[in-house]
């Protein structure tokens, strides 16, 4: 499986509605194989009293229009920052589309314990691999420019 952006990656900041500091979030399709695979959202926190972690939803599905497109969406999540105990930071599966709406985009949410039970968490982990190892925005935020 080959993975790749699509064309129209776009991003956004927005402040932090706990301690006002910026959040910066981008968001692109992820292709397989030249194929629509999955969207995903990553917001990057800048906290002032917190851990400078980023939050990283996949959602995987069908893509397109028509009557079915969007029935089959599945969503999972990971937190990825600093850790106890550990000197790099690490993903841990966090319950889906916490910052989001429910609706048809992120369709069913997973939590952690469904998420890590559930037969595409290996998916998960390629693809959120894939926005921590190449989306500019993420990759700087997590281990430096």
């Amino acid at each position: 499986m080959s993975l790749t952006f699509g064309p129209d990656r776009q991003t956004r900041e927005f402040e932090c509605e706990c301690c006002n500091a910026p959040i910066e979030r981008a968001w692109n399709f992820i292709y397989s194989d030249g194929d629509p695979y999955a969207v995903y959202f990553a917001n990057c926190y800048h906290h002032r009293d917190r851990d400078h972690d980023a939050w990283i939803d996949v959602i995987f599905g069908t893509w397109g229009d028509g009557p079915d497109a969007w029935v089959d969406h599945v969503a999972f999540a990971c937190r990825v920052g600093p850790v106890a105990g550990q000197t790099t930071p690490a993903s841990t599966v966090v319950t889906a589309g916490l910052a989001s709406p429910d609706g048809s985009l992120f369709g069913l949410k997973l939590d952690r314990e469904a998420a890590l039970q559930h037969p595409r968490l290996s998916d998960f982990w390629a693809a959120s691999d894939f926005v921590l190892e190449h989306d500019p925005l993420v990759r700087g935020h997590i281990y430096g420019s």
